[in-house]
């Protein structure tokens, strides 16, 4: 059996998996394993490009059989649907997700029963006592299976209705749902970078396995096989966002080869944790089904090598009026009160990334400006020249918690008021007159 495009084009993605030799597309090594069917629903293959097919005519028939349950919509012969139930795992970053049938179609969480894993088994919960509760809290279209089949993203609670350690969302919803910060209805646009690997050797996809391609420069926004590694994971992710309903505005190419962007925004409140996690879950989805691992570690390779960030986009209705440089430049004021405070929350092994190097501020110093990417925080000269808009967090890694990062900048510059001297201090130190 073999894995191929539907086109005979050649693309970024190692989709051209083949047993027994050789190296697929981008350099990631040809490996199947065994008796594993790599079979794509109807919506994935027409975003993915992949599908399965038969290597001799003693299996075709059966291959194309499950082809055609793998894209079978069901929607025409019943009212049931698949959803598939998806929340954080034990580490905080890594996803686990399980289905089950639901009666009828549904348009709101509400209407979703709660459900339960065993959390001993995502490093969540004794073993003793392992039931783990999931609350549906936000829904997506399935982009795989198609039809009126859902993602439902879900938060985590004890039996007791105790948030467990790693649900973040219940915190940030609190933050969300205070009346002084939905009368700002805060924006938020967040960049999220990842990095793709080649399976087995966790080496970047398009690098020679051991060695290195050429210095940083050509890669970004870049167009040619030479150059950009993986664009039909990041055009099927993209199209599968759309589909989704997830509110995902633009990709590209990274600085360095073998990583991309994605934008999703801009969302308002709780609803940029919510899409954020679930474009994450299908980016995983899309990586599996290409063979390659997607990772999110904000500093894969060392050297000089551009790291991953999380870079978030921010701005309340205040910032966003006229006068609203003023309102920046007093929740700048208040980051640089709270830097270390925000630092340990923007995400795992950041302090390989935030150097003073590769467009990033020191880990130990906060600081601002404007155009400079340098910095802590930037201020674009389209909202320096207009008076108003919004600022940019360059401090998040790839791996933050989007819920607590958000949350995190709300809190701060809405709801946290400094000292008179504290405030005075500050401002004389990063020359803000607030």
């Amino acid at each position: 059996m073999q894995v191929r495009r539907d086109d005979d084009g050649a693309g970024g993605c190692a989709g051209d998996a083949v047993p027994g030799g050789g190296e697929g597309q981008d350099g990631v090594p040809a490996r199947q394993p065994a008796g594993r069917v790599w079979g794509v629903s109807r919506a994935a293959r027409a975003t993915s490009g992949f599908k399965v097919l038969a290597l001799g005519p003693e299996t075709t028939g059966v291959i194309q059989r499950m082809q055609q349950l793998l894209d079978m919509d069901t929607t025409p012969f019943t009212d049931k649907i698949i959803a598939e139930y998806i929340w954080v795992g034990g580490s905080g970053i890594d996803l686990r997700s399980k289905s089950r049938t639901i009666s009828k179609p549904v348009e709101d969480p509400s209407e979703l029963p709660k459900w339960n894993y065993d959390g001993s088994s995502t490093g969540q919960a004794p073993g003793e006592d392992s039931e783990v509760i999931l609350y549906p809290q936000a829904i997506f279209k399935d982009p795989f299976r198609g039809g009126n089949n859902i993602l439902v993203i879900c938060d985590t609670y004890t039996p007791q209705g105790e948030p467990i350690p790693t649900n973040k969302r219940h915190m940030a919803a609190q933050i969300f749902s205070d009346p002084k910060v939905t009368s700002q209805v805060p924006w938020f646009g967040i960049e999220q970078e990842y990095t793709l690997m080649q399976r087995d050797v966790n080496w970047p996809l398009g690098w020679p396995v051991g060695g290195y391609p050429g210095p940083q420069g050509p890669y970004y926004c870049a167009v040619g096989s030479d150059k950009s590694f993986g664009r039909d994971i990041s055009d099927a992710h993209y199209k599968a966002c759309l589909y989704a309903g997830i509110e995902i505005s633009g990709t590209n190419g990274e600085v360095m080869p073998g990583q991309w962007e994605y934008q999703v925004g801009p969302s308002v409140g709780i609803d940029a944790g919510d899409h954020i996690w679930a474009s994450r879950y299908i980016l995983e989805r899309i990586t599996e089904q290409a063979g390659v691992v997607l990772t999110l570690d904000p500093k894969p390779i060392q050297g000089d090598w551009n790291g991953a960030g999380c870079h978030t986009n921010y701005s309340t209705l205040s910032m966003r009026e006229d006068g609203g440089f003023d309102v920046i430049k007093k929740a700048i004021l208040n980051l640089s009160l709270r830097h270390d405070l925000h630092i340990a929350a923007y995400g795992e092994g950041n302090e390989r990334r935030l150097t003073g190097l590769h467009e990033t501020a020191s880990i130990s110093d906060f600081s601002w400006g404007v155009a400079n990417r340098g910095c802590s925080i930037r201020v674009g000269r389209d909202t320096e020249a207009k008076g108003k808009g919004y600022l940019e967090d360059r401090r998040p890694a790839s791996n933050m918690d989007p819920y607590t990062v958000t949350a995190l900048l709300a809190e701060t510059t809405i709801l946290w008021e400094p000292t008179l001297e504290a405030e005075a201090l500050a401002a004389k130190k990063l020359a803000l007159k607030v």
